[in-house]
């Protein structure tokens, strides 16, 4: 088997309707390197595995499929398999789930080039489009026409660090490639008790480098009911993702942390008010004072009004949101 630069990492849970369209995306991929795709079926009922199963005879040199027979995820060990199934020398690491797809064959080129020819750049990322399953609508996400922009191969790109990590969000699951490395020691990790790592990953991963952000349309994501990340007033999703970024900053100390802790802690203390559920939102207000600085909470109250005031985010030279 030829070594590939790339793996994709492709999970999948009874995405039937939208598969052969991701598909598509990877195997029309123009490259000068061999890539591979690792696509995840966590035991679909809807006729997914058939799916794969196609591609794989036709394409063999390029998805490697792994089919479960139960339910992995809940169990917390989708990772570690698709992780092990990767070819332990390829290089770079590219993501895409399985509702979503790719619709620019010279993407992965670009990115990866780029990776190449900058060895101070940890990762590559684009702009995307976001399309509502219920509505049809289609809208243009994170372009961020504001800062400085140089350019590769004639394609605009724009430089983000660890500074903009928290003010940007440039590092969506199907835009990303990245250098494989190992970024997050056994023993940090092993502090995150929950399973929503994906953002966690990646604070580790630009902590080590910059970011290149392609002003680029390179890739489709939908929303729909079935999607994991799809609503986000999921309250699960909203309770993984504040959880694991409490551990974040009782691990880093990143100020950065504390002040995106303050912006979730605020809506989601709104949301449950909102709604009538005052016991929900003192219970996250008690475990939020008892770990975030009183001084940072003040400080944060105090940003919200200057916001509100002159309409202009002060941590942000230029406004991105």
């Amino acid at each position: 088997m030829t070594t590939p630069l790339l793996s994709v990492r492709c999970l999948c849970y009874n995405h039937a309707p939208y598969l052969r369209q991701c598909l598509d995306g990877f195997v029309m991929q123009q490259t000068d390197f061999p890539f591979e795709v690792i696509i995840h079926d966590d035991a679909s009922t809807d006729g997914s595995q058939d799916i794969i199963r196609e591609y794989a005879e036709r394409y063999p040199d390029i998805i490697r499929p792994i089919y479960e027979t139960e339910n992995q995820y809940g169990k917390g060990k989708i990772f570690d398999i698709i992780n092990r199934a990767m070819h332990p020398d390829s290089k770079y690491i590219a993501l895409c789930e399985a509702d979503d797809c790719w619709t620019d064959p010279h993407k992965l080129q670009l990115q990866v080039s780029f990776l190449e020819s900058h060895p101070d750049y940890v990762m590559s990322s684009h702009i995307y489009t976001t399309m509502s399953i219920d509505t049809g609508e289609r809208k243009l996400t994170n372009d961020y026409a504001d800062g400085h922009y140089d350019e590769y191969l004639g394609k605009p790109y724009r430089t983000f660090t660890l500074d903009d990590y928290f003010h940007y969000w440039f590092v969506h699951t199907l835009t990303i490639v990245y250098r494989r490395r190992d970024y997050i020691d056994p023993a940090t990790r092993a502090r995150y008790p929950y399973s929503l790592f994906d953002n966690i990953t990646r604070y580790y991963i630009i902590k080590q480098g910059k970011c290149a952000y392609f002003r680029c349309d390179m890739a489709t994501y939908r929303l729909h009911p079935g999607g994991i990340y799809s609503h986000r007033d999921n309250e699960r999703w909203r309770e993984l993702f504040l959880g694991n970024n409490y551990v974040l900053y009782q691990t880093e100390h990143d100020p950065n942390v504390l002040h995106m802790l303050n912006r979730m802690w605020v809506r989601q203390t709104a949301h449950f008010l909102r709604h009538g559920r005052v016991g929900q939102a003192w219970r996250i207000t008690r475990r939020h004072v008892s770990i975030v600085p009183a001084g940072s909470i003040f400080s944060y109250v105090g940003y919200k009004i200057r916001k509100t005031l002159t309409g202009h985010d002060p941590l942000v030279p230029h406004q991105a949101q």
